[in-house]
């Protein structure tokens, strides 16, 4: 059981092209757009939003992102009368990037309030060189990488390397970075040539770094 996804818009197109890209970050996860009018105008619709979070509903919650402020609104109202209104979050988060947090971060199976954090994470700045993660003994595994492929640490491979730690037992960082967070990775800005180092501790800590490396190395999949 994952977490659902409600994406509310003024634009029908704007949700459903929001919806593709997260899905293909989260397939097992179900992410339901609620954009534009009944008579597909711009706007917002209670009907629809109301009809999407029963559509999401069913799993361990539903978190519900927004794009302009009357979508905020729509959607409170929208809670006010669902079947279970405890258990829909509303985050607040930019669309686009908030879902693609919130979608991974069900994907690896993150409760509805960890899904609403994960989203609501991509406002804050990143952190000072002096608060990244830091090992305090040295790491039991260690490696460095070169970025190859053109894009760089964008948002999909950022969500590979966070879902694929999610299932081993291992503390691990890239340059810094929570190797489980797909924010703290995206503001790496790691483009093609950069070096990643990536530490780890724990029972799966060679496993993380091998693994990492190895999706360092091929790029991703990507070009």
């Amino acid at each position: 059981m994952t977490v659902g996804l409600v994406v509310v818009s003024h634009s029908e197109k704007i949700a459903d092209g929001a919806v593709e890209l997260a899905a293909q970050m989260a397939p097992d996860v179900r992410i339901i757009p609620a954009g534009g009018t009944d008579d597909g105008r711009i706007g917002t619709s209670m009907e629809r939003v109301m009809a999407a979070l029963e559509q999401a509903a069913g799993g361990d919650g539903v978190v519900v992102l927004t794009d302009l402020g009357s979508a905020v609104m729509t959607a409170e109202s929208a809670v006010e009368f669902a079947a279970d209104p405890g258990s829909v979050l509303l985050a607040d988060a930019p669309l686009v990037e908030g879902l693609v947090a919130a979608a991974v971060a069900a994907q690896v199976g993150g409760n509805a309030a960890t899904v609403k954090e994960a989203a609501e994470a991509v406002y804050r700045p990143p952190a000072a060189p002096e608060h990244l993660h830091e090992h305090h003994q040295p790491p039991e595994a260690a490696g460095e990488f070169e970025v190859v492929n053109q894009a760089g640490m964008h948002a999909r491979p950022a969500a590979k390397i966070a879902g694929a730690l999610s299932g081993m037992d291992a503390e691990v960082t890239v340059n810094g970075a929570d190797g489980a967070s797909m924010t703290e990775l995206m503001m790496l800005g790691a483009v093609r040539g950069t070096v990643l180092r990536v530490e780890a501790s724990g029972p799966d800590a060679a496993k993380a770094v091998d693994y990492l490396g190895g999706l360092i190395k091929c790029g991703f999949g990507e070009p």
